[in-house]
């Protein structure tokens, strides 16, 4: 007999809710660190620079989908519960990345491939559209109260085990495989093996209770995307305020560097590869750190310091790599972004929840998170290349960060920080 059953699911929620966040996100990421092969696969071959648009833009698709599944996932989880719609995420996820693993070449099938790849993209960007918020607000909603900081950490190390694992699948692709294997079937694999790791995600999110918070709710919201979008919109909006610094920089200094390193920098694509690895490790080693310390000292102190170091050093970063063109470059400048990026995502997930009810928790912190991500994060890639192509400069990307950081400090600087001892518990 288990001693202690409430730390017994806790303990449950912990792990279903890291692993399946990491495979689900491990699915959706992929995409960006083999751009250029899936450029060249599935679109009409041009200068690099174009087929590098013309992939970002349909990666940037994925995300239009995203505001519609946290809407729609967001609210389902709110009135029937978070592991329902957690379960349903996942199911979506694995099947539409899997199937753009099986998209015949754009040489095979013409226009039909790049419309099937946007099918694809569009599904994923609904999954993932109630993946985060949910995976937050479920792992949130179990913690004890006086580790919830630690607790929506650790929720957050999904995401980076994910960017880890798809930089590790992809380094090592690139290394054991020819360009020309690689291009003709390579990318192709992580692909249609996320289908057969799904089935582990699914059986731990089935074998979690529902959250006691959810259940304690006497009457549940029968329209809780109108309510979010009217009872809370100011914090709706403030949760899209915050979160701006937080996706671009990590779909810039993740996503699009390997590929801006690799055709713009010229700098082998296994250095660019093994910067974005560096980056995800320092994330990972920082992430448990600041949340540990969040639960003594507050929340607001990691998200302003993280919002300030983008704003202060991402044009130093840039200009090094443009001057340097090394692989050295790289990974120190996405180690830096790494120790960054681990302090707002060691604090911002709890930070979030702890801005809203219970009854309608789910849905508001999609909509804010995924508006963000839609309008701000999944176009960074894009942007960032169109910037560098109109202005004639390299470090033209790091403007953009700039600016998102800037925004976002000014935004966390004006909002009045919860108590955390009562803020979860309403």
């Amino acid at each position: 007999m288990n001693p202690n059953p409430a730390w017994h699911d806790t303990g449950k929620a912990v792990g279903s809710a890291i692993v399946g966040h990491w495979l689900e996100l491990f699915d959706f990421i992929i995409y960006g660190y083999f751009a250029v092969q899936i450029g060249i696969a599935m679109f009409p071959q041009a200068d690099p620079v174009t087929t590098i648009l013309s992939s970002f833009a349909t990666y940037a698709v994925g995300f239009v989908m995203r505001p519609v599944g946290s809407m729609v996932l967001g609210s389902m989880g709110d009135r029937f519960g978070r592991k329902s719609a957690l379960v349903l995420t996942m199911m979506l996820m694995a099947g539409a990345t899997c199937a753009t693993g099986l998209i015949p070449t754009y040489n095979a099938i013409g226009l039909l491939a790049p419309a099937l790849l946007v099918v694809c993209r569009l599904m994923q960007g609904f999954a993932a559209g109630g993946e985060w918020g949910g995976a937050t607000t479920f792992l949130v909603e179990h913690a004890p109260a006086n580790r919830r900081g630690l607790f929506g950490a650790l929720q957050q190390l999904g995401t980076s085990l994910a960017v880890t694992s798809a930089a590790l699948v992809a380094l090592t692709l690139n290394t054991i495989l020819s360009p020309e294997d690689l291009q003709a079937w390579g990318w192709r694999v992580p692909f249609v093996a996320g289908i057969l790791i799904a089935p582990l995600g699914l059986y731990l999110r089935n074998r979690v209770p529902e959250t006691a918070l959810f259940r304690a709710e006497r009457e549940l919201p029968e329209h809780p995307l109108r309510e979010a979008l009217t009872l809370h919109r100011r914090t709706v909006l403030t949760i899209a305020g915050i979160v701006v610094i937080w996706t671009v920089a990590g779909y810039t200094y993740g996503t699009f560097l390997v590929s801006f390193a690799s055709q713009v920098l010229e700098v082998p694509s296994r250095y660019a590869l093994l910067g974005t690895l560096t980056g995800a490790l320092c994330n990972i080693a920082v992430i448990p750190l600041a949340g540990w310390a969040s639960d003594r000292v507050g929340r607001k102190p990691f998200l302003l310091t993280s919002a300030a170091g983008f704003a202060v050093c991402s044009i130093p970063l840039f200009t090094i790599m443009a001057q340097a063109r090394s692989g050295i470059s790289v990974i120190a400048a996405t180690a830096v972004a790494g120790v960054f990026s681990g302090l707002f995502s060691g604090t911002a997930p709890t930070y979030l929840c702890e801005l809203l009810p219970t009854r309608v928790r789910y849905t508001a912190l999609s909509v804010g998170y995924n508006g963000a991500v839609m309008l701000f994060g999944g176009s960074a890639p894009f942007i960032a290349t169109l910037l560098v192509r109109i202005t004639g400069t390299d470090i033209a990307p790091s403007f953009y960060v700039t600016a998102a950081a800037v925004l976002s400090f000014t935004v966390i600087a004006c909002v009045r920080a919860p108590d955390p001892a009562k803020a979860i518990d309403r």
